[in-house]
């Protein structure tokens, strides 16, 4: 789909020199000379290089859309992740480091969002929040909870994260996956 350079929005992916670009910050500038512009920021989806390139209004982009397909994930192997595809039962495998850190909060059954183009992955995207238990904290020393203070503690699946004083070992918790952060107590 073509839009022009003014209707580029943060998020949106683009095909700019014959690859794929997400658009990372979008400024519009208004020179006193001179026609209008949009400053866009790309990042390139399949590297992990930067662009900044200004499109005027007249010049047109190609927007790719990208098709969310659910899989589910299945097991480990070696260095490559396994997930199912829902719909047709047909597999794939990633690189552990595709889906980078956060694939350690990936638990067997788990439902993920695998956003494709061409057939080919571009990212994966977890539940916002998971469940799990704590393994090992440290004790709480009295008279700490009169401030707002937090303790280190490591999670069955090895990911350390900071939880208050009240959590102890054994005890589940909702963690954020994006940013690894204690959310609250499990029910």
């Amino acid at each position: 789909m073509k839009i022009n350079g003014n209707e580029i929005r943060p998020g949106n992916v683009i095909m700019h020199k014959d690859q794929l670009w997400v658009a990372v910050k979008v400024d519009h500038v208004k020179p006193g000379k001179g026609g209008a512009y949009a400053q866009v920021e790309l990042k390139s989806i399949l590297g992990s290089t930067k662009l900044n390139e200004r499109f005027r209004s007249a010049e047109t982009v190609e927007r790719v859309s990208l098709e969310q397909r659910d899989f589910q994930y299945l097991y480990q192997q070696g260095e490559m992740l396994v997930f199912m595809n829902t719909e047709s039962y047909e597999q794939i495998e990633l690189a552990a480091d595709f889906v980078g850190e956060r694939s350690v909060f990936l638990q067997d059954g788990m439902m993920v969002t695998v956003e494709m183009h061409n057939d080919t992955p571009l990212g994966v995207q977890l539940p916002s929040q998971v469940t799990l238990e704590v393994t090992e904290t440290e004790p709480v020393v009295k008279g700490q909870t009169a401030a707002n203070s937090f303790k280190p503690a490591i999670l069955e699946n090895g990911a350390k994260v900071m939880v208050p004083p009240f959590v102890a070992a054994g005890q589940k918790i909702v963690v954020a996956t994006e940013d690894v952060t204690y959310v609250r107590r499990a029910d």
